[in-house]
């Protein structure tokens, strides 16, 4: 697949134009990654550090407390992170915890193959879509922070919806719920374009993608699905020569932080889609694939002096040592082999995002990787964060 890029960022209209008819939704029980052969794989596995996150994740929570956690049904109201993180942190707290409540029953299941934290999770969903949970939040341009925060909740609970749903028996009135739920909520939350030139277009846009995609394959929804597309072909579009994304570039010392951001979200969404049938992995755009973006962030985190003109050398680089931000790694090394990312998760797997992919190193690390972790002290100590802003 070859596109010619256009000379200027792609704007909503001209992403409005592109010609996705292709792309449709082919399977829409494939989960990003293949359930069962991981199951299996797993069952069998005798890689250490494998073991110890089955070990850890077998003896899921208690489904009866977890329904007692009430729905997000009033109106969502947040701060935004830089002016006010401790704020921020506070009231974003039930939020983060819908995030790992779903991730973890989707990784129980996974790990222990008991079908009790499937119907679990579906049962969990089903309470936040019979109260149309997130559907109310406070949006306003110069005060989007609730807007972006929902942007990963509503991917969460898709992506571990994914994991489970085809497993799951019956609960067929409650799998409607959960899929009118999420289709309504994506519609709903995809409708604000986005600031011209920021999130628009930038990594925010990226993230929304990524429910797009995901909810599209769950409720067999081209269009949902072809939005989720239309940020690949942005992203690569927007590319320099170099590799970096411009408005990415544009966040000064955290420029090599919000690189590495966009593929956090970028990489996931092309898995899914590639479990679509799609070979968007090798999407190339004026001469350009994911791959370059790849090379590029790994570059400048290794010498920011590689940036060039685009942005400040001196780089915040905190985020390395925070497994979360690494997530995307462990997606893109089940696919391609590149020896500088293995680098990075040697010393903080197993990797885990609530907000993007779940347990990945569960999902997708070839148990030929790696056995043992660096050192959970080791680990602890490198945490700088306890959530993603």
């Amino acid at each position: 697949m070859v596109w010619a890029a256009s000379t200027q960022a792609m704007s909503i209209k001209e992403r409005q134009k592109l010609d996705l008819s292709e792309y449709t939704v082919t399977r829409p029980n494939a989960s990003y990654f293949d359930v069962q052969e991981r199951m299996e794989l797993l069952q069998r596995t005798d890689n250490p550090l494998l073991l110890t996150q089955i070990e850890r994740l077998s003896t899921g929570p208690s489904c009866r407390q977890l329904l007692e956690i009430p729905p997000l049904d009033t109106k969502i109201r947040i701060p935004g992170f830089y002016p006010s993180p401790k704020a921020w942190r506070e009231i974003s707290s039930p939020l983060f915890e819908f995030e790992k409540t779903v991730a973890k029953l989707a990784g129980s299941y996974v790990a222990s193959g008991d079908i009790y934290y499937g119907e679990c999770l579906i049962r969990f969903l089903d309470k936040w879509a019979r109260s149309d949970a997130l559907m109310k939040f406070y949006y306003d341009s110069a005060k989007p922070q609730a807007w972006f925060a929902t942007e990963s909740m509503i991917f969460s609970a898709a992506e571990a919806y994914s994991v489970v749903r085809g497993a799951v028996d019956g609960m067929a009135e409650q799998k409607q719920r959960i899929n009118d739920w999420l289709k309504r909520l994506a519609y709903q939350h995809k409708a604000i374009p986005g600031q011209p030139n920021n999130s628009c277009c930038n990594n925010h846009f990226y993230r929304r993608a990524l429910y797009a995609t995901m909810v599209g394959v769950l409720t067999d929804d081209d269009e949902l699905f072809r939005f989720g597309v239309s940020a690949v072909y942005s992203a690569l579009n927007d590319m320099t020569e170099e590799g970096a994304f411009p408005l990415e570039m544009k966040r000064g010392r955290r420029a090599v932080h919000y690189q590495n951001y966009a593929l956090l979200w970028l990489i996931p969404n092309m898995q899914i889609i590639a479990r679509q049938g799609y070979d968007i992995f090798n999407l190339e755009i004026d001469g350009n694939t994911i791959r370059d973006a790849v090379n590029f962030a790994i570059d400048v985190i290794v010498d920011p002096s590689k940036l060039g003109d685009l942005a400040p050398q001196e780089q915040y680089m905190g985020f390395l040592k925070d497994d979360q931000y690494l997530a995307w790694m462990e997606i893109y090394l089940a696919r391609f082999n590149n020896p500088r990312l293995t680098q990075f998760l040697e010393t903080m797997r197993p990797i885990f995002n609530r907000g993007a992919g779940g347990y990945v190193t569960l999902y997708f690390m070839d148990p030929k990787a790696q056995e043992q972790v660096s050192t959970e002290q080791k680990k602890q100590q490198n945490r700088l964060f306890e959530d993603l802003e």
